[in-house]
């Protein structure tokens, strides 16, 4: 089995573009999906550019898990809008989605575990989430028959699951039907800009004049916005995944501890992926950006394991171009689709301990493995902010692995930020300027 979505898929949604347009979103993702879906939904002219395919880049390639448990307390009430918003698009879209509410638990193996997942359960209440602290017993009823034995765990009922490479051009169809232009194949090269603030983009195909840009760009953006002399200290790191093949049900939802994280699927096997694990190629940015990353990196330092250069073409590839002109092609075009390879030794790892987990469902055989780039930030929340010193443009990028579950929240919140509409949240967490004002690195909760 291949990754459902690559560079050699059919494009879906070729254009042209037009010449024109109230809003130009850049980014093919499930941030720019739904920006552009709610835009639309305003009224608003606006053309989604895609620089390979939809969903092609870690919005497909993420667990599926739509979780509200855990969030840091400024995302949760985005989180838990995006929550109603998923089950509202689902039955929008005649393609089943594989939109489930099965819940989200996080394992606890020791007493500590158990404390951390205390100190969070406070936001819970505050946002009416129906999370909940869960006893040894309770973990052995609710995920029955595993081998390990857990201290407890913090469980959330309402959490959800969908199959990511499905739900994203889904919502991508209800953008398209809603007004919205999408294409794909189409690299935007850099921003137009005239007396100091946006007019538009430039593209590989032509302009596109709009006095509002939404950049959406995900592992991507921090090079976009490099050239226009933009500065955001995101990184991208690699994050694993595994599909095994079809095995018995053992729990609806998605669970994890410190080695593991499992949900089923809808074609009967099981995502695997490693649970608090990732790696990051070190590159430009990663220099450039390391005294933001301190904090992350002292609160825990073996989370992510440092490899020496990205591969060619890559964001933070030693090679890539960090200027070029509007005439050249961009690293964009250069690398339509960012597919990182598995660690396979990671795979080998997550087969065994599954099987080690549940002996009893017989031999775990894994059919495909892949991996996403996740961007990141150091304080691990989102820049969602206008840009102060490029009017007409608007920032939605380093969701650090939280992107797909609050998508269509944040897609939503865009729009808003965009036409002057009522927001509706308190986004002076995700502001841009946090990294540049002097502002102390708080670290979101780390559950």
């Amino acid at each position: 089995m291949t990754f459902p979505i690559s560079e050699q898929s059919p494009v879906t949604w070729p254009g042209p573009h037009p010449g024109h347009a109230d809003v130009v979103v850049i980014g093919g993702g499930v941030i720019g999906v739904c920006t552009a879906l709610y835009l639309a939904e305003t009224g608003a002219r606006v053309v989604m550019l895609e620089k390979g395919r939809i969903a092609g880049e870690q919005s497909s390639r993420n667990w599926g898990w739509i979780r509200q448990q855990g969030r840091d307390p400024d995302e949760l009430p985005i989180m838990v809008e995006a929550n109603r918003l998923w089950r509202d698009l689902a039955a929008r879209t005649n393609v089943d989605i594989g939109l489930v509410t099965g819940g989200v638990t996080y394992l606890a193996r020791s007493n500590a575990d158990l404390e951390r997942y205390a100190d969070w359960l406070p936001n819970a209440r505050v946002a009416g989430v129906d999370s909940r602290i869960l006893s040894s017993r309770e973990v052995a009823e609710l995920v029955p028959d595993m081998t390990q034995t857990y201290r407890g765990a913090l469980h959330t009922p309402s959490d959800m699951r969908a199959e990511p490479w499905v739900a994203v051009p889904a919502l991508a169809g209800i953008a398209s039907r809603a007004g919205a232009v999408l294409v794909e194949n189409c690299a935007v090269r850099g921003l137009d800009i005239s007396a100091g603030r946006v007019s538009g983009v430039v593209t590989e195909q032509g302009r596109i004049s709009a006095p509002e840009v939404v950049l959406a760009g995900g592992a991507w953006s921090s090079l976009f916005l490099r050239r226009h002399g933009v500065h955001i200290p995101q990184l991208s790191v690699r994050a694993t995944v595994a599909a095994t093949e079809p095995l018995p049900e053992i729990h609806a939802g998605g669970v994890a501890d410190d080695r593991i994280a499992f949900r089923p699927r809808a074609d009967g096997g099981y995502s695997l992926a490693a649970g608090g694990f990732h790696e990051l190629f070190v590159g430009p940015d990663a220099f450039r950006a390391l005294p933001k990353y301190l904090t992350q990196l002292r609160a825990d330092p073996f989370g992510t394991r440092f490899l020496p250069a990205a591969p060619r073409g890559f964001p933070d590839a030693w090679g890539t171009a960090r200027h070029w002109q509007d005439d050249d092609v961009s690293p964009f075009e250069a690398m339509r689709v960012l597919n990182p390879a598995p660690n396979v030794g990671k795979v080998a790892a997550l087969q065994r301990t599954f099987g080690e987990l549940f002996p009893q469902i017989g031999p775990v055989r894994i059919k495909a493995a892949w991996a996403g780039m996740i961007d990141t930030m150091p304080d691990v929340v989102p820049v969602v902010d206008r840009v102060a010193q490029i009017p007409g443009l608007t920032v939605g990028t380093g969701m650090s692995g939280h992107g797909f579950g609050i998508g269509p929240g944040m897609g939503k919140v865009l729009a808003a930020l965009v036409t002057g509409g009522a927001v509706g949240h308190d986004l002076s967490r995700f502001r841009l300027a946090r990294f540049h004002d002097g502002s102390a690195m708080r670290l979101g909760p780390s559950v």
